[in-house]
């Protein structure tokens, strides 16, 4: 993540993606070091499926990043680490991303059909 302020939609990409308590779990065990799917997944009490979709859906976001690494016996694993961010949550901050919102285009829609009447 970058310092400059998010625009509307990545903001809410972030906090949809923060809103689960898994990936604020995953995000927390990656504060202190980098850490591979099986050793992360056996920490949190988690199956390894399962820890994939929330680390796909937070690389997503941005807010982890994955390596690729050969072990010593040539086994290759996927080092996850947390990516630093910083989001700063105002009322003007939130006004700002809001004005750079994408609009859907089903609300785009409902929204004409709406005027119509």
């Amino acid at each position: 993540m970058n310092d400059a302020a998010p625009t509307g939609d990545e903001l809410v990409q972030v906090l949809a993606t923060l809103a689960n308590p898994h990936r604020l779990r995953v995000v927390a065990a990656l504060v202190g070091e980098r850490n591979y799917v099986s050793r992360l997944a056996r920490e949190l009490g988690i199956s390894r499926a399962l820890l994939q979709v929330h680390l796909r859906k937070l690389e997503t976001a941005g807010l982890v990043s994955a390596h690729l690494e050969l072990s010593e016996d040539g086994k290759a694993m996927k080092f996850y680490e947390v990516n630093r961010f910083v989001f700063t949550l105002t009322p003007e901050a939130i006004a700002a991303a809001a004005q750079t919102l994408t609009i859907p285009d089903a609300v785009q829609r409902d929204g004409e059909e709406g005027s119509r009447s």
